[in-house]
């Protein structure tokens, strides 16, 4: 299958779609990206790349790295994990205080920005230094040593988290966070700002497509019952409040970040991460879904 020349038309039939949606403004460093940018990135498990336009460009990846922090910390405890979060979709937006209300101080799932704490929280009991540890976890699965941390937006979600903030204490308050506050934010937003391109987040989540291992390198990181649950978990719970129409229009597994991303698994085959960063209304990529609906569509290459 001609994959480069699926992505070249897709991408110039999306571009000619009336502009929809805005940047994320409520977090300063991402209201100033350009909302023309437009970046896919195909690689197989057998290591081949095709891609199309900012494709090698590096954002904030968001809530996407969410991912990377729920495979370390399930990597290393398990289903003991799940004692701590649920693994239903939320139906309500990812901040969303009082679903934690009402559930008792239990995350919905580790997608929502109260799950992603808790994971952060189990990390921390497991790394004496949770963030060079995920760093390097997420460096491991991309094989680049060159990604980072992003500063200024690192900055910018510590000058505007204070709904994440209520999250974290309301999870204290329920004994659903072990470690203080302030620290486990600082995890938070460091993992929130990691900054990639499409192509290492496509190459980092060959894992998933992968059945556990990384491509590369032959290394298990999960066992395969443990994949098929991750991927499981991204189907339904990690497109926020708009899971069932990601399903519906694209039929993979993948995850969203308000950077703009989304990177999505069709398992035993490859990885596809796109960015464009104008979100609709639930926060997901207005032409990132529509590229990938696009791309399923033309390759008859979903999981249904």
């Amino acid at each position: 299958m001609d994959y480069q020349a699926i992505l070249e038309e897709i991408a110039e039939t999306v571009k000619k779609h009336p502009k929809k949606g805005n940047v994320a403004t409520y977090i300063p460093a991402l209201a100033k990206v350009p909302d023309d940018k437009l970046g896919i990135a195909l690689v197989t498990i057998d290591g081949k790349t095709f891609s199309y336009g900012d494709a090698e460009e590096k954002f904030s990846v968001q809530s996407i790295a969410k991912v990377f922090s729920l495979v370390l910390a399930f990597s290393k405890i398990g289903e003991a994990l799940w004692q701590r979060l649920g693994i239903e979709p939320s139906g309500n937006p990812f901040n969303s205080l009082v679903q934690l209300e009402y559930e008792k101080g239990i995350p919905r799932n580790p997608f929502i920005n109260a799950g992603a704490l808790v994971v952060d929280d189990v990390l921390m009991a497991l790394f004496p230094d949770a963030k060079a540890e995920l760093l390097a976890f997420i460096r491991k699965l991309a094989g680049n040593t060159n990604i980072s941390y992003d500063k200024e937006v690192a900055s910018s979600e510590w000058d505007t988290g204070y709904t994440n903030a209520a999250l974290a204490y309301f999870l204290k308050s329920h004994q659903n966070m072990r470690h203080k506050v302030i620290d486990v934010l600082d995890v938070y937003f460091h993992q929130c700002s990691v900054a990639m391109t499409c192509k290492e987040l496509a190459t980092a989540f060959l894992l998933l497509a992968n059945h556990g291992v990384i491509p590369a390198t032959g290394e298990r990181i999960l066992t395969k019952s443990q994949a098929k649950r991750l991927n499981a978990v991204m189907l339904t719970c990690g497109f926020y409040d708009e899971a069932g129409e990601f399903a519906f229009r694209v039929g993979l597994p993948g995850k969203s970040g308000v950077g703009g991303g989304i990177v999505a698994v069709y398992p035993g085959e490859w990885s596809i991460a796109v960015w464009s960063p104008s979100l609709n209304d639930h926060g997901n990529s207005e032409l990132g879904i529509q590229v990938l609906e696009m791309f399923t569509t033309l390759t008859e290459k979903s999981i249904f």
